[in-house]
């Protein structure tokens, strides 16, 4: 996978989060390739706590690299079920593999019908243009 390849079983926000459907209603988010090449190297991530509830557009943590700081949005409401404890020692991983190793956190969505509203791979990659 190139650095800047947008898999087309994700859903993607205007905050170059992806959203990774997965079993019983929970979802698994990360950031584009566009957003960590955007921020360089990652060299820090403070992600939600497990049990906080969270709503569209919340910022629920924030990646930090050798460029700046940017915080990550909650793309959807729900409950933070789990955090990528992985990241704390190697940040890096959302460099490197954004869409697998470098997710950022879980969570149940209180409506799984609201992923629908997310843009497509290709609508996503649309609008970065």
């Amino acid at each position: 996978m190139s650095d800047l390849d947008y898999p087309s079983d994700l859903r993607y926000t205007s905050d170059h989060e992806w959203v990774r459907v997965g079993d019983d209603g929970v979802v698994r988010i990360g950031i584009t390739s566009f957003a960590q090449d955007a921020l360089g190297d990652v060299v820090y991530v403070s992600l939600p706590a497990v049990g906080d509830t969270v709503s569209p557009g919340d910022s629920c943590g924030e990646v930090e690299s050798t460029k700046s700081v940017s915080d990550v949005y909650a793309p959807l409401e729900g409950e933070v079920t789990a955090t990528n404890a992985a990241l704390d020692a190697s940040p890096e991983l959302i460099n490197s593999d954004p869409y697998g190793e470098g997710w950022m956190f879980e969570m149940r969505l209180a409506d799984a019908s609201a992923v629908d509203a997310l843009m497509d791979a290709a609508a996503y990659t649309a609008s970065l243009s």
